[in-house]
């Protein structure tokens, strides 16, 4: 199921090492950190990293949906299906956070005067 949808959104798909985890960056909890120890800042663009996000919740989709059909065949233990599922939906969470806030964001650009 999550295939079909995944071959839907083929034209917004990022391969490599700069995917990223929707639910872990939204469920890390924001420390200080000293000056020196910050990263430097990313050169994507703004839609790259839109990109990275949606693709990062869709792997964890896709994870979630293994684990639980290995869960039905017998192969999973129930914790791991357990946990696949709820990161899977806190990554749906998230992104649909974003898109609430993007098309908030866009309506209000819309509404203003030129």
């Amino acid at each position: 199921m999550i295939d079909a949808i995944a071959a839907a959104g083929a034209a917004s798909r990022l391969s490599g090492p700069g995917e990223t985890d929707m639910a872990g960056a939204a469920a890390m909890p924001q420390m200080p950190q000293m000056p020196s120890a910050m990263p430097p800042p990313s050169s994507g663009s703004f839609a790259e990293v839109m990109q990275s996000l949606g693709v990062g919740a869709m792997n964890n989709l896709k994870a979630a949906e293994g684990q639980s059909l290995a869960a039905v065949r017998g192969e999973a233990v129930t914790r791991d299906v357990v946990d696949a599922v709820m990161t899977a939906e806190r990554s749906l969470q998230t992104a649909t956070a974003i898109r609430d806030k993007l098309v908030t964001a866009y309506l209000e650009i819309a509404r203003m005067q030129i």
